[in-house]
């Protein structure tokens, strides 16, 4: 996406420090955004995530649905999100909102990962 510089895979949301893929306990897999707000705004962002995005299903802690915010102007942007994939309340949706906590970079092998994988499937002329 134009104006994003960087996008990367990690853990978050628990109290166990360097959680890995491993050993997640009680952490959530996640991804923080890098991005220029000149070029994109969080709202433009968040509706990617929607787009991209079914938070219609429970889901165990390591993947459940979260959007972390940095601050109340985040936050209200976020719940706005929600309340629009609910359609005024007329579908439930599991999504968790929640201020910002450490982040814990993944492993290497999840950095990129569609990436990776459409690299494996290429053809090798």
């Amino acid at each position: 996406m134009n104006g994003v510089a960087d996008v990367v895979v990690g853990y978050t949301g628990g109290k166990q420090k360097n959680p890995t893929y491993q050993n997640i306990m009680d952490a959530t897999e996640a991804f923080t955004v890098e991005f220029d707000p000149s070029v994109i705004s969080y709202e433009e962002i968040l509706d990617e995530w929607a787009a991209q995005h079914a938070p219609f299903y429970p889901s165990k802690c390591q993947y459940r649905s979260v959007i972390w915010y940095c601050n109340e102007e985040q936050r209200e942007a976020a719940q706005k999100k929600i309340e629009e994939l609910s359609k005024g309340g007329q579908r439930k949706v599991y999504v968790d909102l929640e201020p910002v906590t450490t982040f814990y970079r993944g492993e290497e092998y999840h950095q990129d990962f569609l990436e990776k994988q459409m690299s494996a499937r290429a053809p090798q002329f």
